[in-house]
């Protein structure tokens, strides 16, 4: 029984040697801070709307709060028939979503970084026009909720890094 015990503990120490070093990503306060500071400025139109909503829940946005910087982003959508039938009707489709941001300092302006991101996501197409409706905004919904998070990672990992202006990027 003290073997197995001697084991056991000696099983976890090992485990947990691995953990050494480790940190959240959000564990730095400055990197909330920074986050919450961003004002997104989104093109016009659905699409704008919806990427420039999860980006500001994303980001934790405090609009009391004045912003440390400015996000301009550029969306580009594409949208391809991908299942047709014999009679020459999609009835799936391939949604694409390319978002482009450039993330500027509020007092001069100055580029902090730049980055983009690509989603691309299927979807039905129903002979219904309604329900062929709904299904193409789920599908803008669910790539702007899907760009929004892959810049909130991003941005988070440069600011844990540092957040250098990187005059190329």
């Amino acid at each position: 029984m003290r073997i197995a015990l001697t084991f056991a503990a000696l099983a976890v120490a090992t485990g947990l040697s691995g953990c050494a070093g480790f940190q959240p990503l959000y564990g730095e306060p400055q990197v909330v801070r920074s986050l919450a500071a961003i004002d997104v400025q989104a093109p016009a139109g659905r699409t704008g709307y919806l990427i420039r909503q999860h980006l500001d829940d994303a980001f934790g946005r405090n609009p009391g709060a004045p912003p440390a910087y400015t996000m301009e982003l550029s969306l580009g959508e594409a949208r391809y028939p991908r299942g047709v039938r014999i009679d020459n009707v999609a009835t799936r489709y391939e949604y694409v979503l390319t978002a482009a941001y450039v993330l500027k300092t509020v007092p001069d302006g100055a580029v902090a970084r730049r980055g983009q991101v690509r989603v691309e996501l299927t979807y039905d197409s129903a002979d219904q026009p309604y329900a062929s409706i709904a299904a193409q905004q789920d599908a803008q919904d669910r790539a702007a909720d899907e760009a929004a998070r892959r810049i909130q990672l991003e941005l988070a990992v440069w600011l844990a890094n540092g957040g250098q202006r990187a005059a190329g990027r």
